[in-house]
């Protein structure tokens, strides 16, 4: 798809606080997976691993290598019932068939040629921290869904609103995605997207990850989190201080634009 030119301030074109090569997060490094350190085994059966982890028997960065393995067992099965999920929204999801014909309206084109399901490995730092992605958005290539960290439909129609949000944005305005030039490109079009996707909705925060604040606060809370994370994993940023400063600079502007919707659908 290609971009149009930028015509909203919604997308700041400026930003001072973008890092230098030198102040640019310092590269991570992953664990690979040690039985005798985790306690799991690759080479026993995954019935032996599940009965070895019950028991307590197996860390919990053992728990996730095990989890990752078992991804690649069942990739075949994962990917087709993300397609046919894919497809069943593409006909009869309200959101993703209404962002779907308003990216037709600025000459784009989104379809299972182009919104592809796959495994997506998770990788686990040295400090225990787990690097997930449940999907991401290319202007090169199309949006991705990882199809084994999909729970279930729901889940997936929210995150595929939330990357066509962002192939809305591309088109409508020129994006800075690395951040290259500025960081509150990326901020604004995640603020965006998770605003009007769905995935911060106060059924999905209380019933799925446990959050019983406020509607309000609750809802402004999620986006605000997930805008900083997402802009956490651009190389020019620093780290955390810096990605919410950036995403605190767009706030106003990017949280009160819900185009293409008249209000918050979700």
């Amino acid at each position: 798809m290609a971009p149009s030119q930028p015509s909203s301030s919604s997308t700041p074109s400026s930003d001072s606080s973008t890092a230098s090569p030198s102040q640019q997060q310092p590269q991570i490094r992953f664990l690979e997976n040690d039985p005798a350190r985790t306690g799991y085994d690759p080479s026993l059966k995954w019935y032996i691993n599940y009965f070895k982890i019950l028991m307590g028997q197996i860390t919990p960065e053992g728990i996730e290598h095990y989890r990752e393995d078992r991804y690649k067992a069942n990739e075949a099965r994962d990917c087709a019932r993300c397609e046919a999920d894919r497809d069943y929204l593409f006909k009869y999801s309200p959101i993703i068939r209404f962002m779907r014909e308003k990216i037709a309206a600025l000459n784009g084109t989104l379809d299972e040629t182009n919104v592809v399901c796959r495994r997506c490995p998770a990788r686990i730092t040295e400090d225990g921290k787990v690097v997930r992605q449940g999907g991401g958005f290319s202007p090169e290539h199309g949006i991705l869904i990882c199809a084994n960290e999909m729970r279930d439909r729901s889940h997936l129609e929210d995150t595929l609103a939330h990357e066509m949000v962002h192939a809305w944005d591309h088109l409508r305005w020129k994006v800075d995605w690395e951040g290259k030039t500025t960081l509150r490109h990326a901020a604004c079009t995640e603020i965006r997207a998770s605003m009007l996707s769905g995935e911060c909705r106060w059924t999905r925060e209380a019933v799925t990850r446990g959050n019983w604040l406020t509607l309000t606060e609750q809802f402004q809370n999620c986006v605000r989190s997930r805008a900083i994370q997402s802009v956490m994993a651009r190389p020019a940023c620093k780290d955390e201080a810096h990605a919410a400063k950036v995403v605190n600079e767009v706030w106003d502007s990017c949280f009160a634009d819900k185009r293409p919707f008249d209000d918050i659908y979700r």
